[in-house]
């Protein structure tokens, strides 16, 4: 079995009409031959992801998934300028090919960007590497320094610099994330309502100003096949901005699993970093801060942020399959997620009570039976 991540069947209802992307791409002066073979990579609550394999060209496409109606939530333009403007200063981005714009050609926007081949680290790394514990530290640290590496990009006097407003970051995120959470409420989800005044009590000072990524997680990593510990590539795009290096820190530890976290996010562990040898989330930090020489005397607030943050993601996306508007089982139980983070929160914030109405109480004793507790 390969190590190289190559993507599967198109998946049903998001197929791709590959002689209109191929006739756009030779008037682009693209030269393609042969036949083409289409996988498209697991995923899909963001933006789709398709290979176009030709005999002379091993290619990349990228669209916002159907019935989307707001561009600026699926940005095509913005995350292709994104990486065609980073690149010289960062150079783990695929190379871009070219931007359509024309929606005529397939309904919608969509860029397309030159496959980098490696491995992409999911739930769990390919057996086939038989890493030892001392390879999964060496790749946990590259993977930190990568970000680190991307906090001191030069973006001053860039195309870069009108990437987002910049100071005042950590107040407009707290305030954006709490509307959003307001508007994708459902019966069955918790309030939030201490966790919520808790943040907008808190707000720090932005720490400083830097490019951020905004979805830093293991399975946006590629790895060098030969070197499988090298960070070669960096995906998706879509969130990057200016803003506070901790705060991109602190919602990228809100994924980040550990040996002794509680079995619902375990059970929906999307990267690696339950393995021996993996950093926990306070040396993660530790490291980070050593590194970068940043200070912080409330990095609570930047945990619970990305806690409530990656909380609305799965809210908005569990919203769309209350009211029907997407069938796709994955998202059946994500009210299951979205309550785990709520407790976990106020445990970070010493709050011990967890009040909820009688209908997410009814709830809670179902998560409750499921976990046979």
């Amino acid at each position: 079995m390969s190590v190289i991540d190559i993507g599967g069947s198109v998946r049903d209802g998001e197929e791709l009409d590959v002689r209109a992307v191929g006739n756009w791409l030779i008037e682009q002066g693209e030269e393609l031959s042969g036949p083409v073979e289409v996988t498209q990579y697991s995923g899909g609550a963001s933006n789709w992801t398709y290979r176009l394999k030709y005999e002379n060209a091993d290619l990349i496409l990228r669209r916002p998934p159907k019935g989307t109606k707001a561009k600026s939530a699926h940005d095509m333009a913005r995350e292709y300028n994104v990486q065609k403007n980073l690149a010289p200063f960062y150079p783990v981005l695929p190379e871009m090919v070219a931007l359509c714009q024309d929606e005529s050609v397939i309904g919608c926007d969509f860029y397309v960007m030159k496959r980098v081949e490696g491995i992409i680290p999911r739930a769990n790394l390919p057996k086939n590497l038989n890493f030892s514990e001392a390879q999964v530290r060496e790749l946990c640290i590259n993977v930190i320094d990568k970000l680190i590496e991307l906090h001191q990009v030069p973006y001053q006097g860039t195309a870069l610099e009108q990437l987002g407003k910049g100071d005042g970051y950590c107040r407009r995120q707290v305030e954006g994330w709490d509307a959003r959470y307001e508007k994708a409420k459902t019966l069955n989800a918790p309030s939030f309502k201490l966790v919520r005044k808790w943040l907008k009590d808190n707000i720090p000072a932005d720490s400083k100003t830097c490019i951020i990524h905004n979805d830093w997680r293991f399975d946006n990593i590629i790895l060098n096949p030969e070197n499988p510990t090298e960070v070669i590539g960096v995906l998706d795009w879509e969130m990057a901005t200016l803003g506070d290096p901790l705060m991109d820190l602190g919602s990228a530890l809100a994924y980040w699993v550990e040996e002794h976290d509680s079995p619902i996010f375990k059970a929906t562990r999307r990267q690696p970093t339950n393995l021996k040898g993996m950093f926990t989330r306070k040396e993660v930090v530790d490291y980070y801060l050593e590194k970068t020489g940043l200070q912080t005397d409330n990095w609570t607030f930047y945990e619970v942020f990305g806690i409530f943050r990656l909380a609305v993601i799965a809210q908005q996306i569990y919203y769309r399959y209350y009211h029907r508007q997407t069938k796709n089982p994955a998202f059946k139980d994500f009210w299951i997620v979205i309550h785990a983070l709520h407790i976990r929160a106020l445990k970070l914030i010493g709050k011990q009570k967890f009040e909820a109405n009688d209908v997410a109480q009814k709830y809670i004793g179902k998560m409750k039976e499921i976990l046979g507790k």
